[in-house]
């Protein structure tokens, strides 16, 4: 079964997402068979590569809404994370565009590493106010997960996987996707927002089932004898 994953590295509720489908998929009775892909998104493609504000201010620039609504409403995201053992920090973010830590991702990919470098960049992004537009950051952050530097480098040097990147992009405009996170099951199901564990669960249930339906074996012969709700058969 194969679950591809649109998200963010600046959505603070794809990493909520992440944690609370993960918590369902490690409940679920047939994981190792699950493979899961991180496709990427970008909430705002037009943001530099560096903003010279807080969170707050770029929210309050480009949404719109009042400040002191949207502390209210940061604080609500805080303590959803906290109930997922995250421990956001908004105060300290740096906004900045996360075209290059898709990058990042599509090579970790390539080298079996990607939820690894996912993990690691969400966290330090959120948890510890890491500038994910900055080279020396990224590298950094890819070394810890498993990544050569030099792989690194070369990749962001090159472009090498922009155009994966930009693809799932496209890709996410054809489905139909217009928010993050969102999870597809094997283009069949969609599931849209960082929903509770208990849905995911639901899904990750139904898919199997519809892909993997039970086969009676037919014996040849009528009925062999069996018990049910009204009582046992002679």
């Amino acid at each position: 079964m194969k679950i591809e994953i649109f998200s963010d590295v600046a959505c603070p509720w794809c990493y909520i997402g992440k944690r609370r489908f993960e918590t369902a998929l490690n409940a679920f009775p047939h994981k190792d068979s699950v493979e899961v892909l991180w496709r990427s998104y970008q909430l705002d493609p037009t943001l530099p590569q560096h903003y010279d504000g807080t969170e707050l201010d770029y929210l309050v620039e480009r949404k719109g809404m009042d400040r002191e609504q949207l502390m209210g409403m940061l604080g609500q995201v805080k303590d959803a994370a906290e109930g997922e053992g995250l421990h956001y920090k908004f105060e300290e973010i740096v906004v900045a565009n996360s075209f290059s830590a898709h990058e990042l991702l599509h090579l970790a990919a390539a080298h079996g590493k990607a939820d690894a470098v996912k993990e690691a960049l969400l966290s330090a992004h959120f948890e510890h106010g890491a500038d994910i537009g900055d080279r020396e950051a990224l590298v950094s952050i890819g070394a810890r997960a498993g990544l050569s530097a030099v792989d690194i480098n070369e990749a962001l040097d090159t472009g090498k996987y922009a155009d994966e990147v930009r693809n799932d992009f496209a890709e996410a405009r054809a489905i139909g996707v217009t928010g993050v996170p969102f999870f597809v099951i094997d283009r069949k199901y969609g599931i849209s927002g960082a929903q509770p564990a208990e849905l995911f669960s639901q899904a990750l249930e139904e898919a199997w089932q519809e892909a993997n339906p039970l086969t009676m074996v037919d014996s040849g012969s009528e009925t062999a004898e069996s018990c049910g709700p009204q009582g046992c058969t002679p």
